[in-house]
């Protein structure tokens, strides 16, 4: 395995959005807008971004919905989705499509027709790579059924076997995000949606056993939560619905949530005049960039889950953070200069 990312765990700077010694970008360009669109079904969410050194470019990892399928009733186009991956080799700016993940997951269930959602991708300090993935057990028309946290294991970031089921705090866990607290200790924080949709989190010591220690954040419904450390914080991002809602640690543990929602309000640029959802964190140095997607044909009046191809479709973007007296601001109608780097 490669050892590049042995030189990146000094404590306690350590994230899920990984902080790498990378080399400055030059002629870094302006995202587009929107930065991706899935070319197979049109529907790119729930991105992480990931350096994959095996191939020296910056992966994407995506929920990857079946937003332009026709004849699915109900929210069956929501399932039956496998994880996406697109590429990027300028910093982060432009990113194609190179195809999905081999996710083998029959050590824990062995039926055809299951559904990936959201996973968070992490690479630990010996090199060696994880998945942390929800699985829903079939193709439903409506939410009411189980989901569980899955890991698993990778030497390539292409193909994922060794799957183990976690055992958490219900039946229906969803959106896992990883960071790396310190020597032996890791810290997942999920939503349960038996909960309210509140924010739980659990511990492990080797990446593979998990303790359950309870509900982090539940004074709002949300999911898909970031937590990320930067500029001596640690911070938490979660798509509450209403722009991402975003909280400030001192421990990781005790979480003030800050007044003001990131990316409520729409933008002006092309497919992100709607707000935005379910994020990821790159930190590299001094800088941070959030990837988000968003559902571009959907406005205030239109019902959550319509049918149609416009209304189901997403798109990927990206905004730089800024951060002013402790809190995290950004401005999605700025240029944004992704400088992502290299590996060196």
């Amino acid at each position: 395995m490669t050892r590049y990312l042995n030189l990146l765990f000094l404590f306690p700077l350590l994230s899920t959005s990984l902080v790498l010694p990378c080399t400055a970008v030059s002629d870094a360009k302006v995202a587009p807008k929107p930065l991706y669109r899935d070319p197979v079904y049109d529907g790119a969410a729930d991105p992480v971004v990931i350096w994959n050194p095996h191939e020296a470019a910056w992966w994407m990892f995506y929920t990857n919905r079946r937003a332009n399928v026709e004849g699915l009733s109900g929210v069956a186009w929501v399932h039956g989705s496998h994880i996406g991956i697109a590429e990027s080799r300028d910093g982060g700016s432009t990113w194609t499509h190179v195809g999905t993940a081999n996710i083998d997951v029959s050590a824990v269930n062995p039926d055809d027709g299951l559904t990936f959602w959201a996973p968070d991708v992490y690479t630990a300090p010996d090199g060696s790579h994880y998945m942390f993935l929800t699985l829903v057990p079939g193709v439903f028309e409506t939410w009411d059924y189980p989901r569980s946290m899955v890991r698993l294991e990778s030497e390539d970031l292409r193909n994922w076997s060794n799957a183990t089921e976690i055992v958490l705090s219900s039946d229906r866990v969803i959106d896992a995000a990883i960071l790396q607290l310190g020597p032996k200790h890791w810290r997942m924080w999920y939503n349960d949606e038996r909960d309210g949709k509140s924010i739980y989190y659990a511990d492990s010591e080797d990446l593979q056993h998990w303790t359950d220690r309870g509900k982090a954040v539940g004074d709002q419904a949300g999911e898909g939560p970031k937590v990320f450390r930067w500029k001596g914080y640690y911070w938490m991002v979660v798509d509450v619905w209403d722009g991402l809602g975003v909280y400030r640690s001192d421990d990781a543990t005790t979480w003030l949530r800050q007044p003001e929602n990131l990316l409520r309000e729409p933008g002006v640029g092309e497919d992100d005049r709607v707000k935005g959802g379910h994020p990821d964190v790159v930190v590299r140095e001094d800088r941070a960039w959030l990837f988000y997607f968003v559902h571009p044909g959907r406005t205030a009046d239109q019902t959550h889950f319509s049918d149609g191809t416009e209304l189901r479709r997403s798109s990927i973007q990206v905004v730089e953070l800024q951060h002013e007296e402790g809190q995290l601001h950004c401005d999605r109608n700025a240029p944004t200069y992704v400088e992502l780097g290299q590996s060196e």
